[in-house]
């Protein structure tokens, strides 16, 4: 049983953004994006960190560090 908090990302559609410095634009309408490192998804609303050159979104900080230090090795 799922409240209103509950997320059922399986149900909803997966958006595909272009990422600038500051903000992103939306190409394909959806809920949410998978992080880059561990695949989970994220909510726009709960989006804040990507990478403008990967074009890469990421779930947290610790996440964003991993994808860095995984394309500058």
């Amino acid at each position: 049983m799922m409240n209103r908090i509950d997320r059922n990302f399986e149900a909803r559609q997966e958006a595909q953004l272009l990422y600038h410095d500051n903000d992103y634009e939306v190409k394909t309408p959806g809920d949410f994006v998978r992080c880059a490192v561990t695949g989970a998804p994220i909510a726009l609303e709960q989006l804040r960190y990507w990478n403008v050159e990967r074009q890469e979104p990421y779930s947290s900080a610790e996440a964003s560090l991993k994808g860095h230090l995984a394309a500058n090795s």
